[in-house]
């Protein structure tokens, strides 16, 4: 089984920067061969998906709502997933989440990313 362990959230203002990390531990063979994502949910919404990289940075995918203001990476031999996100809006006040491109992965607790006007 994999664990998954988010941080990096905070309260930052509008146009603001964060970084989120997400550490997988446990059964981790397989993590530098899997495809992981970082997904949110905003308070009564459904949770969705916002970026996604596959195992060697070959390809990578971003929701239009955070295209050219997020950046997703990864450390294979950490076995840390990361999440710049600059130019923060309000709008992107929600509780992240990573997981694999599936979604098949225990969730973690998330962490909350609060973004004041």
């Amino acid at each position: 089984q994999v664990q998954l362990v988010e941080s990096g959230g905070g309260l930052v203002q509008a146009g603001g920067s964060l970084r989120l990390s997400c550490a997988a531990s446990g059964r981790t063979a397989s993590f530098s061969r899997t495809t992981m994502g970082w997904f949110r949910q905003a308070p009564g919404k459904d949770r969705e998906l916002v970026a996604r990289i596959s195992w060697n940075w070959g390809s990578t995918y971003y929701a239009d709502s955070v295209q050219g203001r997020f950046t997703i990476s990864r450390d294979n031999a950490k076995n840390t997933v990361y999440l710049q996100m600059n130019s923060l809006k309000p709008e992107d006040t929600a509780v992240y989440y990573c997981n694999d491109a599936n979604a098949q992965i225990p969730w973690g607790q998330g962490t909350q990313v609060t973004v004041s006007p």
